[in-house]
């Protein structure tokens, strides 16, 4: 499998979401280019995850979920008049925070369910397999175990395993919720080190409660907060060296220096 830089860039264009008659974001934009890394920060409930679920339409899977605004991969809008949520889920990835392999599938089968699910032709598969752990960095771990359950790995390795799940769909952007807040510090090492190569060749969208994993693996990061009366909202985006190390936004200062949150 050749894997070359992807060009692809994503945009979120003034999204605001609702649980039925609860706002719960007002007005986001922001811009996830090729090759890079974003993190979203912010305290609990401001949001992060709930926007990072609209970048691929997962939000539409809660019932009662409205939304306004767009999302553009491409320059395509995603939630324009037939698009096929499916196929832009194939196109951007999601990991979730809590590993979720299919427990009575073997490790080779779990990469392959995507393909199979989506009803794609699969070629070659043992090179895919293959492919898709060495990126996710557990191949070395998984080689001569392909055959057994996934359930039989360790919490760090079957993250990883949802990893290589999700590339071997050939995704062009990633969505991460948390990878590695059930994690102890060499998985979450490992997997921040797959962050880093994974950026190589496609954008990457992290949402992180740990300040010094989004300064490790960013490149550019998104401050989210909300209050009682007020929805979720960004209040300061740019290069993830500006926001620790030079915030414009005094709030900013507040929570990356751990006085709030």
């Amino acid at each position: 499998m050749n894997l070359v830089k992807t060009t692809s860039t994503l945009s979120a264009e003034n999204i605001s979401v609702w649980f039925g008659e609860r706002q719960v974001l007002e007005n986001v934009n922001l811009v996830f280019p090729a090759n890079k890394v974003t993190a979203l920060i912010g305290p609990s409930g401001c949001g992060k995850s709930t926007f990072l679920r609209t970048l691929n339409r997962m939000h539409e899977l809660i019932p009662g979920a409205g939304l306004a605004g767009s999302v553009y991969l491409n320059g395509e809008d995603i939630y324009a008049d037939g698009m096929d949520a499916v196929s832009v889920r194939i196109k951007v990835g999601m990991v979730f925070q809590k590993p979720n392999p299919f427990p009575t599938m073997s490790i080779r089968d779990n990469i392959l369910s995507g393909l199979k699910l989506s009803g794609r032709k699969i070629e070659n598969a043992e090179e895919l397999v293959e492919t898709s752990l060495r990126r996710a960095s557990i191949w070395n771990e998984v080689k001569d175990r392909l055959g057994d359950q996934a359930i039989s790995l360790s919490g760090g390795q079957q993250q990883r395993l949802c990893i290589a799940r999700s590339l071997a769909m050939n995704p062009e952007v990633l969505l991460m919720d948390e990878p590695c807040s059930a994690l102890d510090p060499g998985s979450t090492r490992r997997i921040e080190e797959t962050i880093s190569e994974l950026s190589e060749t496609m954008a990457i969208v992290i949402v992180t409660h740990n300040m010094q994993q989004a300064q490790r693996v960013s490149d550019q990061t998104a401050f989210f907060l909300a209050d009682e009366n007020t929805p979720g909202g960004v209040v300061e985006f740019g290069s993830t060296e500006q926001i620790f190390n030079g915030p414009i936004d005094p709030r900013t200062n507040d929570y990356v220096n751990g006085h709030f949150g």
